[in-house]
């Protein structure tokens, strides 16, 4: 999600959540995208690509002071200050989604479930549980599955101490969705 259309940046090489929604457009699979970046760093290489373009629709949820240093406008940014925890977050995040499927009224979301707002992430800078990305994650499925949008899920950044922490989480999030049965 940091990649760009012309260059790679920030861990990324190309931007895989542009290059799905692309092609589920050219194959006429999708006419609308909705991308759920939830990686703690903002995507700002999927702002810049996509730009206004009304086709796809970028949330992204992302430390205010964090990677990106420079951020390009999504089509919904919120920023949350360092040390943002579970309440905070899930709470944002309860009132974001909507109005994101709202303004998108998309045919397929791309989810990138960012490990990296983990507390004890060492580039994060937030400060969810493991329980809270939990939630945080049957949250997107579930409001995602009750207005009948099929889901892709990307597994998006994480980098803390004990590498079993972010296997934890992405084994969660994999976990959750095979038992929603949402998956794309």
């Amino acid at each position: 999600h940091h990649a760009h259309r012309d260059f790679g940046e920030g861990f990324c090489v190309f931007n895989d959540a542009v290059v799905a929604a692309r092609a589920m457009q050219a194959e006429s699979l999708a006419a609308r995208v909705l991308v759920v970046d939830l990686d703690v760093h903002q995507g700002d290489g999927t702002a810049s690509i996509v730009g206004d373009d009304p086709t796809i629709h970028t949330l992204s949820i992302h430390g205010r002071n964090n990677f990106p240093f420079r951020k390009r406008s999504s089509r919904q940014d919120v920023e949350l200050d360092d040390g943002t925890g579970d309440e905070a977050y899930l709470a944002t995040l309860r009132v974001v989604l909507p109005l994101a499927l709202a303004a998108s009224r998309p045919d397929l979301a791309i989810y990138l479930a960012g490990a990296d707002p983990y507390e004890g992430d060492r580039l994060g800078r937030l400060a969810l549980s493991k329980a809270g990305l939990a939630l945080r994650d049957a949250c997107v499925l579930a409001t995602l599955h009750a207005a009948g949008v099929p889901v892709a899920i990307a597994m998006a950044g994480g980098y803390a101490e004990d590498i079993d922490d972010v296997v934890d989480i992405h084994f969660e999030t994999v976990r959750l969705t095979l038992a929603r049965g949402t998956l794309a």
